[in-house]
């Protein structure tokens, strides 16, 4: 397997550097931020209006949901369904876009669930 720089181009890499105005920066930013990850991986279950991510997504105020909810709509990731009823109601799917990379992050949640006792504890 190489394991130089020059076979990561492709990779938001360029000519074995990261560049700090690569677009992939802001996507995984948005991806892979603790609430962007959890909301993604929450909607990977099922489709949930607010509260029901809420619940879900436990420990997310309502301003880091309203912000990471925008986020992932404005990235293609997530699609806001507005109801015209009384009381409103607004359901969140996932895009293609989403599931699509949901199909990656889930196998890395699962890594993660099977290790964090041991990561946080030092074991």
């Amino acid at each position: 397997m190489d394991t130089g720089f020059a076979s990561l181009n492709g990779f938001g890499f360029t000519d074995g550097v990261l560049p700090s105005e690569c677009p992939s920066r802001i996507v995984l930013n948005h991806v892979t931020s603790t609430w962007g990850v959890l909301v993604l991986v929450a909607l990977s279950q099922s489709d949930l209006r607010w509260g029901e991510l809420r619940r879900t997504v436990q420990g997310i105020s309502e301003k880091m949901l309203a912000q990471t909810l925008r986020t992932l709509e404005k990235d293609g990731f997530v699609l806001r369904t507005a109801q015209p009823t009384v009381p409103p109601r607004v359901d969140y799917s996932l895009t293609e876009r989403g599931r699509a990379v949901t199909e990656h992050l889930l196998p890395l949640m699962s890594w993660i669930s099977d290790n964090a006792d041991d990561i946080v504890t030092g074991a």
